[in-house]
């Protein structure tokens, strides 16, 4: 299976028109609403655990 990497996700959101703060917004309401899912996100995109917990923890 095919990975995408965070930047290529930056740039699918920002051929959009996502702006940093849209994506900010994504991710909130994504934990918000399935913590789980984006945890299970963040790892598909292989996101270091230990940076993981901090991208969760800063969406607060």
């Amino acid at each position: 299976m095919e990975r995408v990497t965070v930047d290529q996700w930056k740039e699918i959101f920002a051929e959009t028109g996502l702006s940093d703060d849209d994506m900010r917004k994504w991710h909130q309401v994504f934990e918000k609403k399935h913590p789980e899912g984006h945890q299970n996100f963040l790892e598909w995109l292989g996101v270091e655990k230990s940076r993981i917990k901090e991208i969760r923890q800063n969406l607060n």
